[in-house]
């Protein structure tokens, strides 16, 4: 791998003098044939990041992963509760590792046919369907511990195909990032999508905590008798992302389809690798982008995977607990994304994105550091963590978006998704390795930090070109620090 010194920090300029990336006038002119998106199409857009909270929210962080993983799926009298709650959890690991297999292989793949037959709400709202079809069949897991068919390898299973069709929805929900705004407005919709995400997510929790979770007799006289309270929980996350993907299926068109457009599964694959070779040649940086986000973004998802592990094991947060600061997080993660993406369209989305993996590093330090001090000091760090992780992960989309060609948005995004599952691995074995060589829980966060600081060294060794803010096109220098 060819590195290139850190770009310079002086922005190029724009069309009318104005730094490219520190905003646009509002009479500039879109690219030649691409009309101004409406509010109306961005909102339904972000409606569908709102939505889908109930997957990322409800189903892999805070809810049912935590259930199927713990004592609930345990025999009365079992002498070793540890042992079999870590054989859980291995299953919940092959699980997750088998799907990101399929979604690496298949995401590029579907992106290009995506791409070639202009049918991106096709692909979105079947993938969407089967995300909730998945999480709806969740409710059917029972805690009937020894049971293989309603216990946890079902969940397991449910958890892998939904996860599986969540990552491919979003290949075709990212790229419609391009359809639903303008590159002057790239990057505060891109964090008005992940800012939906987040409230979305907050709104559902709250609802979910005090109407099933916290009360020993919820609405409907649900309880936690027979994990009922968890399974009504996965069935309202099944219904709440099925409302809010329609929106999108309905006001976003897709995009015109090219004359003579069209491709077989295998074409796809052929033309991935035709692609792969052309961003080589043509495009390198764009290539080691995808790279090095495939890192860091890992260490941003290992963030979340474990946070709330180490909240209850180091820091000794109590289920509700947990929940609480869940909605807390969701809601500075969802103010800090949607500044970040005002940020992004005037000071570029790179150093959003350099400046958050360091705010990370730094608030990990913390958290590990003082591992000895309370929940109060857990509160302090961990929500700072937190609120680096959305403009990150928003600013790192909307610089794919800035960086890719006309007419290859989802092949672009399938890509992405395919790195970032090619790098799935990284932050479960750092934390994993951390904790059994040091013996300590605490030390994982460690694990995570080094996952990040690598990430932000192949970031700043790729060096981006400049984007200008008006038209999309590339002009001298590069993007961002």
């Amino acid at each position: 791998m060819t590195h290139t010194t850190p770009p310079s920090e002086t922005a190029p300029r724009a069309a009318g003098g104005a730094p490219a990336g520190a905003g646009t006038p509002p009479d500039v002119v879109p690219p030649a044939g691409r009309k101004v998106p409406r509010r109306r199409a961005v909102a339904a857009w972000a409606l569908w990041d709102w939505g889908s909270a109930s997957f990322n929210a409800v189903v892999t962080t805070f809810v049912f992963t935590t259930w199927i993983t713990g004592t609930a799926f345990v025999e009365t009298g079992t002498a070793d509760v540890d042992a079999v709650v870590a054989r859980h959890t291995t299953w919940l690991g092959w699980g997750m590792t088998a799907a990101g297999v399929v979604v690496a292989l298949l995401a590029p793949a579907l992106g290009a046919l995506a791409d070639a037959s202009g049918r991106r709400r096709l692909w979105l709202g079947t993938t969407t369907a089967a995300v909730v079809a998945a999480t709806a069949a969740m409710f059917f897991v029972r805690p009937e511990p020894g049971s293989l068919a309603s216990g946890v390898v079902l969940g397991v299973v449910l958890l892998a195909v939904g996860t599986v069709f969540f990552e491919l929805s979003g290949v075709a929900y990212n790229a419609m990032l391009l359809d639903v705004s303008t590159p002057a407005t790239v990057g505060r919709v891109s964090g008005i999508g992940w800012g939906a995400g987040y409230v979305g997510g907050i709104v559902l929790l709250l609802v979910l905590f005090v109407g099933f979770i916290q009360p020993d007799v919820g609405w409907f006289g649900v309880t936690s008798a027979d994990g009922m309270d968890v399974r009504v929980s996965v069935l309202l996350a099944a219904v709440w992302f099925a409302v809010f993907a329609v929106p999108v299926l309905v006001a976003v068109p897709d995009p015109v389809r090219p004359a003579g457009a069209g491709t077989s599964v295998a074409g796809a694959y052929r033309r991935l690798g035709r692609d792969v070779a052309r961003l080589w040649r043509e495009r390198r940086a764009t290539l080691w982008f995808l790279l090095a986000s495939a890192v860091y973004r890992d260490g941003l998802a290992g963030v979340f995977t474990f946070g709330a592990v180490v909240a209850v094991g180091t820091f000794g947060f109590s289920s509700s607990e947990v929940i609480v600061f869940a909605i807390a997080a969701n809601v500075v993660a969802g103010v800090s994304t949607v500044v970040a993406g005002w940020l992004d369209d005037r000071v570029g989305p790179r150093r959003v994105v350099v400046g958050s993996l360091v705010g990370l590093l730094v608030a990990g330090v913390a958290v590990f550091v003082l591992r000895d001090g309370g929940q109060d000091a857990f509160w302090v760090f961990g929500l700072m963590l937190t609120a680096f992780v959305g403009p990150a992960q928003s600013a790192s989309r909307a610089l794919l978006a800035r960086l890719t060609e006309p007419g290859h948005e989802a092949e672009t995004f399938g890509l992405y998704a395919t790195t970032g599952r090619a790098a799935s691995f990284l932050a479960p074995f750092a934390f994993s390795t951390a904790v059994a060589v040091s013996g300590s829980q605490a030390w994982g966060v460690l694990g995570i930090v080094a996952v990040l600081a690598v990430g932000l060294a192949l970031l700043l060794l790729v060096r981006l070109p400049a984007l200008d803010a008006a038209t999309g096109t590339r002009s001298r220098g590069t993007l961002g620090v």
